[in-house]
């Protein structure tokens, strides 16, 4: 089934979708494409291709469109997919009834990512707890292999708000 993407508020997951699975179920649901993805992958050029315990990948071409002032590739294209592996690595432990969000995230960049270049993004979790998370990403082109910018993030694990 092929993967896709919410293009208004009433075709992204609903509460019920996000407390009656756990986020690993989640998580796979929208990579197969049974529930649809947020949009902001399809804005900048990239979408999980696989959520199992403890790991996502995401794939990504940054284009035209991230670039900043210096003709660059700006930062916030490399924190954006860092922050959305790392953070679904954490909600691939998360359990039936609870979500996560972002307590705070840092990148490094190790060099530029040239525009039009398929990277792979990796999120894995170091650690799961009742209410925290910890995971660490990497990007690398795909062609390379070669290490672009690597991640960390705190993610907190909470009850999901009561359906109603």
């Amino acid at each position: 089934m092929a993967q896709k993407i919410a293009t208004t508020f009433d075709e992204l997951p609903d509460r019920a979708d996000l407390a009656s699975r756990s986020g690993l179920e989640f998580m796979q649901d929208v990579v197969a494409g049974r529930l649809a993805g947020p949009p902001i992958g399809a804005t900048l050029g990239f979408r999980p291709i696989l959520a199992e315990e403890g790991r996502v990948i995401f794939e990504g071409t940054p284009e035209f469109s991230a670039t900043n002032p210096m003709r660059g590739l700006h930062g916030g294209w490399y924190g954006a997919i860092l922050d959305s592996c790392m953070g679904c690595a954490v909600m691939t432990r998360v359990p039936r009834g609870s979500i996560y969000t972002t307590l705070e995230y840092k990148i490094n960049i190790t060099r530029a990512i040239p525009l039009g270049m398929a990277v792979r993004a990796t999120g894995t979790v170091d650690h799961a707890g009742r209410s925290t998370g910890i995971a660490s990403g990497e990007i690398r082109g795909i062609d390379d292999g070669r290490l672009y910018a690597t991640g960390s993030t705190t993610c907190l694990i909470m009850k999901a708000p009561d359906i109603g």
